[in-house]
């Protein structure tokens, strides 16, 4: 998330309680966790296995629990829990604001845009024009809806993403991590029925110009589709990962958290991606592989007890 204009290093510390340590002249311009961090950002970490890739990291001011050393262009910002100090600084710039109505008065709705009763719109969301929104669908607090897409009914954009910190040394295991994250749908795009697409956690999950969702899809947060994607029903993405433009995803498709698939990879139904793909490919199987090895491979196994019964029979 970027801050309404930037602030002060010195205002932060003070927020959080904070000892600093390092640079102090530069101006904080956001907030974002590890995976989506730039030049300007927080971050925060809270255990020695992740210091050096926080400190290594784009980002310039890291919260953190106890010092260490720090390149001469960044800082540190020391508290004894460096998560609850995250918490605070995304509830203090994006605080939770409640809806009674169901187009909140801070939403803006485009031209020609039709949107169908039952409808929920949340507060600072813009809608583009030429854009149809069907019964029954929720639009979460400041999503951005392009110009001439389709949301079918059912589907709710901009729902809380699945993101905990974990700790078994405390009562309770699993807090949730604060969403301060929009999502943007681009132009020219088609969401079916019952679809979910969470907003990011601290960033964005973008879905680009011209992609299409069949029903039942799931999009997990600060996820980045591209342009021209294509997604039958039930496929599933987890959070942070990147499609490139052209990726098809058949039905049934699992995609795991913070990896990446390149341009116009073909993923055959149920499969199972695990890592980063190479683009211009068609993969198979769980976890996938190339689809034409994969299918000579289900060719074999089906010929085992040909096989077997031949081995015995000498």
């Amino acid at each position: 998330m970027q801050f309404p204009s930037p602030v002060s290093l010195q205002f932060i510390s003070e927020l959080i309680n904070a000892t600093i340590v390092g640079s102090t002249n530069t101006l904080v311009t956001g907030i974002n966790e590890i995976h989506k961090v730039e030049k300007g950002d927080l971050v925060f970490v809270d255990h020695p296995k992740y210091y050096d890739k926080c400190i290594n990291s784009e980002a310039s001011f890291i919260i953190i629990n106890q010092p260490v050393d720090v390149p001469a262009d960044k800082a540190l910002l020391v508290v004894d829990h460096p998560f609850d100090a995250y918490c605070k600084i995304v509830n203090h710039f994006r605080p939770f604001e409640p809806s009674n109505k169901m187009k909140s008065d801070s939403s803006q709705v485009g031209e020609d845009t039709i949107v169908y009763p039952n409808v929920f719109i949340g507060n600072h969301v813009t809608i583009g024009k030429n854009t149809i929104i069907y019964p029954n669908v929720t639009i979460m607090d400041h999503c951005i809806i392009g110009d001439n897409v389709v949301i079918q009914s059912g589907s709710v954009i901009g729902s809380n993403g699945f993101y905990y910190n974990t700790k078994k040394n405390r009562e309770v295991w699993y807090k949730k991590m604060p969403d301060c994250g929009r999502v943007i749908i681009q132009d020219d795009v088609e969401i079916g029925a019952c679809c979910t697409i969470d907003r990011g956690v601290s960033h964005d999950t973008v879905i680009g110009k011209g992609t299409k969702l069949d029903n039942q899809v799931h999009i997990g947060h600060d996820t980045i589709v591209g342009r021209n994607c294509l997604m039958a029903a039930q496929v599933a993405i987890a959070g942070a990962a990147t499609l490139k433009d052209g990726v098809t995803l058949w039905g049934q498709v699992g995609v795991n958290k913070t990896l990446t698939i390149g341009e116009n990879a073909v993923i055959f139904a149920q499969s199972g991606v695990g890592g980063d793909l190479e683009g211009n490919k068609v993969y198979f199987g769980s976890p996938v592989q190339d689809a034409k090895i994969k299918q000579r491979e289900l060719v074999w196994i089906k010929r085992i007890p040909e096989l077997w019964d031949k081995v015995m029979k000498k």
